[in-house]
């Protein structure tokens, strides 16, 4: 059995990350020889000339919140360390995306009176200038959403010069990275609960989002060029509340592309080609699954959600139909997340659950190697850089802890702002999201963001 994590969801279209692909280069879909073609040019390319800042979707080029980047600062605060902050019109909690010195976020800008006005934003990374701001759709302001989620939740993903957003049943939608002109925009027929939180990823022409809303849930993919829906595929029976807010991610598995995609009562491994259902594991009676899974040595990790304490499921991705009882290597309930995703480094799982109990524990067996307490509440999915973990409280408070099985807190830096999209590294710099502004962090002398990919 050979099973390798697929690092980048579409390497044949995101060129820059190549040279730092591990375990299989393959493309997570079908290569041509053009494309065998470009991905050898650049295994000649200088390192220099290969962007490691670039962070074009939820989670990261690999979407497993893993950073290549060089320098990402591990001290500051309001006053310190601070390159720039941008005050940021209206509400979201997208996380940032960043390429080629270009910053892409969601918002959501409500009026006194009439509708809510669904946005993207283009900042410049250097600067902190907003390039521009688009508007793609305009929803009724009296849509309810949780208190702790926004109209503008789902974070973008940019490649090939467009930027696609998701607003839930309000709008889908491609727009030019440059200069913000909408290509295409489209409406998916679902209701969401609770607003939304399933940011969308791409799988070579296929742009693919986990619609699970009040009922009737079903993953979709439509046609990145065009919008149109090339294949969707509705959830097995689910006994209890439907609705779920998780990020599906790219793997490979015996040298074939699977979309793990996590549900309420259930975890699907999917073709992403066709939408075909390779593999259920069922954890029943468990709703509102928002953590993104990870994918380590040979295994995949998944969070389940309400009620009660989640769990942790340790699933081989290798098998066919219902593998609940067969593909389940280990499970915990102890200090897992419900809404922070886990981020694996060397052999061991790092996680920190909403009322922020960090926790260690071994990836092949679930041992437990430590557990600390740390101050505040935790939506952010931590970013390991460096061999360093970023958790991120709900409060602005970062703590910075080394990734080892031995616990230790490098900082703790606060930027006293209220913060729940997931940190972005860049080499020297780290970018923020709070409820007011975005920040870019790093110290006075850190260099241009800006360099471009030939």
């Amino acid at each position: 059995m050979k099973i390798t994590s697929v690092r980048f969801s579409n390497i044949r279209s995101q060129k820059s990350a190549s040279l730092r692909a591990k375990g299989s280069w393959k493309t997570a879909g079908r290569f041509s020889m053009r494309s065998m073609g470009r991905v050898l040019i650049l295994l000649i390319l200088p390192a220099a000339a290969v962007a490691a800042e670039n962070w074009p979707q939820f989670r990261g080029p690999g979407g497993q919140g893993v950073s290549d980047a060089v320098g990402v600062p591990v001290e500051w605060n309001r006053t310190k360390n601070i390159v720039w902050r941008q005050p940021l019109p209206g509400n979201g909690w997208s996380s940032p995306v960043l390429q080629d010195g270009r910053i892409w976020l969601t918002t959501a800008v409500a009026a006194d009176e009439g509708p809510v006005s669904l946005r993207v934003l283009c900042v410049d990374a250097d600067t902190g200038t907003i390039l521009w701001n688009t508007e793609i759709a305009q929803q009724d302001p009296h849509i309810t959403i949780h208190p702790k989620n926004s109209h503008a939740s789902a974070t973008p993903v940019v490649n090939g010069g467009r930027v696609y957003v998701h607003f839930a049943s309000s709008a889908t939608a491609a727009v030019d990275s440059d200069n913000g002109r909408i290509v295409w925009k489209t409406q998916i027929d679902y209701e969401p609960r609770h607003g939304t939180g399933s940011s969308p990823v791409l799988f070579d022409d296929l742009l693919i989002v986990n619609c699970d809303g009040e009922q009737t849930p079903f993953v979709t993919a439509l046609d990145a060029a065009s919008g149109q829906e090339r294949w969707r595929t509705y959830r097995p029976d689910i006994a209890g509340k439907p609705f779920s807010f998780s990020t599906p991610l790219l793997i490979e598995v015996n040298g074939a592309p699977q979309l793990v995609s996590p549900a309420s009562d259930l975890v699907a491994g999917y073709d992403p080609a066709d939408g075909r259902q390779l593999w259920i594991v069922r954890y029943p009676e468990r709703w509102s699954v928002v953590p993104r899974p990870v994918f380590a040595d040979g295994l995949v990790l998944v969070c389940t959600g309400y009620v009660g304490p989640a769990e942790l499921l340790a699933i081989r991705p290798d098998g066919s139909g219902d593998v609940t009882d067969t593909h389940v290597v280990w499970r915990t309930r102890r200090f897992v997340p419900h809404n922070p995703s886990p981020v694996v480094s060397d052999g061991n799982v790092f996680l920190v659950s909403d009322r922020g109990i960090a926790s260690c524990r071994d990836l092949q067996t679930g041992t437990l190697h430590w557990k600390m307490r740390l101050k505040g509440n935790y939506s952010a999915s931590p970013l390991l850089a460096e061999g360093r973990v970023y958790f991120l409280s709900e409060s602005g408070l970062c703590t910075v802890v080394r990734a080892a099985a031995e616990p230790e807190i490098l900082a703790r830096n606060d930027l006293q702002e209220r913060t729940l999209a997931s940190p972005v590294p860049a080499d020297g710099t780290l970018f923020l999201r709070s409820a007011e502004a975005l920040y870019r962090i790093g110290h006075p002398t850190t260099g241009s963001t800006s360099r471009r990919t030939p």
